[in-house]
């Protein structure tokens, strides 16, 4: 994913309907013949489609303006013109689409092979043929195609996720994120490598369990510092929230601090979430205390010690996220 794309702003014009035709019957022996003009065809609908394999909206960058195609006008011999043809816009799961001027929310766009239509082709005009009546058996006239509509739009993309990895730069998320799964984020041993949320996929019996991995939160995110709310947002339709705390850090305990104060500062629908709290870097000396300092500071949370190193702690950790993700599962239905 060189180019993470979560916001962009496009412009959008459904096709105009074709003209009705005004046109009369003109064969050999019928000198005159009644009037045969055609119908003009529907403007193109601007219709949204969701991909599964789009994880980005890196691909809207390139175009701004999408228009569908206008109805063909009627013709002679009650011909209908063609209708316009559709324009399909395709978009990753999770995609907002919101009207630019009041940023009110138009569509939510959420599972892959969802087709939506946004906005609707004009409406083709009647030839002269549905005008005929006994007084006037030559209508000269025909009606006109209804114009297309154009909004202009805000679409943003907020990540869909089973579980959402937080935690302070450098607490080892890129690196957790890539031995659970087959994903291959950016890892060094310095803070923020992860410019941009990764995602992946852990393959667990017959479940599939998808891991968000957005940039370090620093003091301050919620108001904007550092990668700030333009990532936290990503967490926000995740089932699990993991707190990823770094043992190998004498000042462990306050990361934990800082991570709440944060996503209760941008929603506090967030801490509201399912919560695993890990403790990394357990290859280290030291953090085996550290870890039972952990534990006793989250009774009421689920807290698991891991080192993506040796591999402790691992089988354990994909055991829970399972459980509670079936558990959540469970619940939702029960509702």
């Amino acid at each position: 994913m060189n180019l993470f794309v979560d916001e962009t702003v496009i412009e959008v014009y459904s096709g105009s309907g074709g003209n009705g035709a005004v046109s009369f019957r003109r064969e050999k022996y019928i000198p005159r013949g009644g009037p045969d003009g055609g119908d003009g065809g529907k403007g193109g609908n601007i219709i949204f489609i969701v991909k599964r394999n789009l994880k980005t909206l890196s691909h809207l960058k390139r175009q701004r303006v999408f228009k569908a195609k206008n109805g063909e006008s009627g013709r002679g011999k009650k011909c209908s013109g063609k209708n316009g043809a559709d324009c399909i816009i395709e978009v990753s799961p999770g995609t907002l689409v919101r009207d630019f001027y009041s940023g009110d929310q138009l569509l939510d766009l959420t599972e892959p092979g969802e087709q939506r239509l946004f906005l609707q082709g004009g409406r083709g005009g009647k030839g002269n043929s549905h005008f005929a009546t006994s007084r006037n058996q030559a209508p000269r006239f025909a009606q006109k195609g209804q114009p297309g509509k154009h909004r202009k739009i805000k679409l943003e993309l907020k990540l869909i996720a089973d579980i959402g990895f937080v935690g302070l730069p450098n607490a080892g998320k890129s690196t957790l994120l890539s031995v659970l799964t087959k994903a291959r984020p950016e890892i060094a041993a310095y803070p923020f490598t992860t410019k941009i949320p990764n995602l992946g996929v852990i393959k667990y019996d017959d479940k599939d369990i998808v891991i968000a991995d957005i940039p370090g939160i620093i003091q301050g995110a919620s108001k904007g510092a550092g990668l700030g709310i333009r990532f936290l947002k990503h967490i926000s339709r995740t089932f699990i929230l993991a707190f990823l705390i770094d043992l190998s850090d004498e000042n462990f305990m306050r990361a934990g601090e800082i991570l709440e104060k944060e996503l209760l500062g941008f929603s506090s629908e967030l801490l509201k979430k399912k919560r695993c709290v890990i403790g990394t870097k357990m290859d280290i000396t030291g953090t085996e205390e550290r870890f039972e300092d952990l534990k006793n500071n989250y009774k009421s949370d689920i807290v698991i010690g891991i080192s993506a190193v040796t591999g402790k702690g691992i089988p354990e950790l994909k055991k829970k996220f399972l459980s509670q993700l079936l558990l959540s599962d469970e619940t939702s239905h029960s509702q």
